[in-house]
């Protein structure tokens, strides 16, 4: 069933728990997760970005989410990073229950604003509104922000974000990286910042750029060809660290991507008689069913619908 996403992330943090937001771009990755949820028994945020839409197209995207929230299982359909309004606006009339705004390489004034106006927007409807405040390094689907521009996110500015917005959720800047090359040594997040965040803002707390880059997702991916050898991801430890401090959102994007090249790479080279596509791609929809299903676990939102 389709829900906001306010409904599933007030009740993560209250119980210390984090719901997978999982990015798809495709029939594939929907089928895969929405599996994964319905086996695991838990809700979930399936998020389309500007650039998937732009490569799917609202309406499909739209229809394939509807379609995998027929069952029990609490879907959120959510805009990710939406840093222009005409996407937020056309995320809310396709019938999303969760759009972001992405304001963070804003002037803070200018993100406030616009952030108060997506809310008024989106409250309209029905639908929940996450917003950011700091700037989270690596790739995202337009723009490169680089570590030397990345700023954390400070626990005062961030209460008077979420008061002055009136936004459902928040994403936060404690150092995590998006994509697959994140750091080069061991992982750690701020985690003190995290504590005096958490203790100001009452607001599920949101965390981007926390892929793992699972080690048999990437043996398999290089074994096919993929040179990922200095891919390295948050660690497990300090993800569930996180989840007690507050955090009870949690996008994944590139352990999902890992699994699907790695199953299409798995699938040429050990199928090259076959020509059914099906065939091709089943490898794929299984690597990226058993990562979503690995992050429920992980973030203990697994058996949390009964």
């Amino acid at each position: 069933m389709l829900v906001s996403l306010k409904k599933v992330l007030v009740e993560a943090r209250a119980k210390h728990y984090a719901v997978p937001a999982m990015n798809v771009n495709n029939m594939e990755a929907v089928k895969a997760i929405i599996s994964a949820a319905e086996h695991m028994h838990s809700p979930v945020i399936i998020q389309t970005s500007e650039g998937a839409i732009e490569y799917a197209g609202i309406e499909y995207l739209a229809a394939l989410i509807r379609i995998a929230a027929k069952g029990k299982i609490p879907v959120v359909m959510h805009l990710d990073h939406g840093k222009k309004l005409e996407y937020v606006k056309m995320a809310l009339a396709h019938g999303y229950t969760s759009v972001m705004f992405d304001g963070s390489a804003l002037p803070e004034k200018d993100n406030i604003r616009i952030s108060t106006q997506v809310v008024k927007l989106a409250h309209a409807k029905g639908a929940s509104v996450e917003a950011e405040i700091g700037a989270i390094a690596g790739i995202e689907d337009f723009v490169s922000v680089e570590e030397k521009d990345a700023h954390l996110t400070n626990p005062e500015a961030a209460l008077d974000f979420v008061k002055k917005t009136g936004c459902d959720a928040l994403a936060i800047a404690i150092g995590t990286a998006h994509g697959a090359y994140k750091f080069k040594g061991k992982t750690h997040l701020d985690l003190d910042r995290l504590k005096k965040i958490a203790k100001l803002v009452k607001l599920p707390l949101v965390l981007h750029g926390a892929s793992g880059v699972l080690e048999d997702v990437k043996e398999l991916a290089e074994k096919h060809g993929a040179q990922l050898g200095k891919a390295r991801g948050v660690l497990d430890e300090d993800i569930q660290q996180a989840i007690s401090l507050g955090i009870s959102k949690i996008n994944i994007d590139t352990d999902l991507r890992l699994a699907f090249t790695a199953g299409i790479r798995e699938a040429v080279d050990d199928l090259p008689q076959v020509i059914d596509p099906r065939k091709l791609l089943e490898p794929a929809n299984l690597l990226m069913r058993e990562v979503a299903m690995r992050k429920m676990k992980l973030f203990g939102s697994a058996g949390r619908v009964k």
